[in-house]
């Protein structure tokens, strides 16, 4: 593409890699998400629907419960240690996780052992995944610069979506021609180890490495290293919103799948394809929001998105009421995915405005934080939520959240107009010291 002519070889070559091996990751990360509707019978015992439901949110959520830890060692190595080795290490362990998952006996074979064993791999995807997509970004972040930083960011997340667009098409060929499902985390498993090894050539970046080097000459001069501080106002603006994505994700992926399967009969292959068109159209409308945002400062963009989200939450409820077919449920879904309360494409504009040395752990945790947070109150409360006051009862996590998002969002906008003016200003100095001295002389 045009838009990114501006980068230089090696760049491109960097670039490339960390959006391989972020395609890899979430593959293998979504590829059970995806197929639970299979596997949650497969590893989990039958129960009546209420306990089955909330057998599926724990399985759902043990991905992300622990992230919020796997965040602060994976932050610890990247900010000390370098963004190159983080990524290296996280990308094996998925590796494993896999190749664990693919020979793992069933609750019939090993009780309720099985249910423990898929959590625990569950869990170390989770970790894994953690230092995966925030090493990725924070590393083509501190390579690149406005205005090609924001496409180039933002295909790291186009690249998650693309891993997860292609273990539905996996999970869909698995359950429609009954494939065995073992073979689809084999597959995972062989693409991880491929993305470890072509990770190696990775460098480390050099906003990290003049950082580092700085921190080690004062320390060696005796000198006391005071870090930079991120401004709280900050840190909670950056946590809530990326609190909104969960929210979009689990309502669009998972909360229908249900009502998919109970009122309009859909078997579990047929939900499965059903998310994959999904996923493409989510994929196809990222892609186009990374290019504009070439063009479009980026938080305008997530901006308009999350005022058409709020005012799809006053829909949501009464479409599902009165759907009379599963294409009203689809195009509902497709609207949440095309308005959805993501990041993307502005992240690169959160991460800069987190000190250097502090990056990696502060954006790894509020990631990890936030999905665990969210995931965890959505997943659970929506199955108590809809049982007390219907349908209406998702308004009690939808409206807080897009408002939240929404004045996040503000904040980071006035932090630019602030950096603007700044960097305004001090372009201007040198042309107004060399006038004041000339009207001297």
């Amino acid at each position: 593409m045009s838009i990114f002519s501006s980068l230089t070889r090696e760049q491109k070559e960097t670039v490339g890699l960390l959006q391989i091996g972020t395609f890899l990751e979430y593959f293998d990360l979504m590829l059970y998400v995806h197929m639970a509707v299979v596997l949650n019978d497969l590893f989990f015992p039958k129960t009546d629907p209420h306990t089955a439901a909330l057998l599926a949110a724990f399985a759902f959520c043990s991905t992300y419960v622990l992230r919020p830890i796997g965040a602060l060692v994976f932050g610890y190595i990247g900010d000390n240690i370098g963004r190159k080795p983080t990524v290296i290490i996280t990308t094996m362990m998925m590796a494993v996780s896999c190749i664990i998952m693919a020979n793992l006996p069933t609750y019939a074979e090993i009780g309720i052992a099985a249910a423990w064993l898929v959590t625990a791999c569950r869990i170390t995807q989770g970790l894994s995944s953690m230092g995966e997509i925030m090493g990725a970004e924070i590393y083509v972040t501190e390579i690149t610069k406005p205005p090609v930083q924001y496409p180039t960011v933002a295909f790291v997340g186009v690249a998650a979506y693309a891993g997860t667009v292609v273990a539905l098409a996996i999970a869909s060929l698995v359950t429609h021609f009954t494939f065995n499902w073992r073979i689809a985390f084999w597959i995972g498993a062989c693409i991880a180890v491929v993305g470890s090894i072509a990770r190696t050539r990775l460098r480390e970046t050099p906003e990290f490495l003049q950082k580092r080097h700085q921190r080690n000459n004062e320390r060696s001069a005796n000198v006391s290293f005071v870090q930079e501080k991120m401004v709280r106002k900050t840190f909670w603006a950056y946590f809530i919103v990326y609190c909104g994505w969960p929210l979009s994700f689990y309502l669009a992926y998972m909360y229908f799948n249900p009502i998919l399967k109970n009122t309009f009969g859909y078997t579990s292959g047929e939900i499965i394809l059903h998310n994959f068109v999904l996923s493409v159209i989510s994929l196809v409308t990222i892609v186009f929001l990374g290019v504009l945002s070439y063009k479009i400062h980026p938080l305008k963009i997530i901006k308009a998105r999350g005022r058409l989200f709020l005012l799809l939450n006053f829909a949501i409820p009464f479409v599902i009421l009165y759907s009379t077919c599963a294409i009203h449920i689809f195009f509902l879904q497709v609207a949440i995915l095309t308005f959805t309360l993501s990041p993307i494409p502005s992240v690169s504009v959160f991460i800069k405005y987190i000190p250097t040395l502090r990056r990696f752990t502060a954006a790894s945790f509020v990631y990890a934080l936030s999905r665990a947070l969210m995931y965890v109150i959505t997943s659970f409360s929506l199955v108590y939520l809809t049982d007390i006051f219907g349908y209406y009862g998702l308004w009690l996590i939808m409206f807080p959240v897009t408002f939240a998002f929404l004045w996040g969002v503000q904040h980071f906008e006035e932090l630019e107009q602030e950096s603007g003016a700044l960097a305004k200003k001090n372009s201007l100095l040198p042309d107004t010291i060399l006038t004041n001295s000339r009207a001297a002389s």
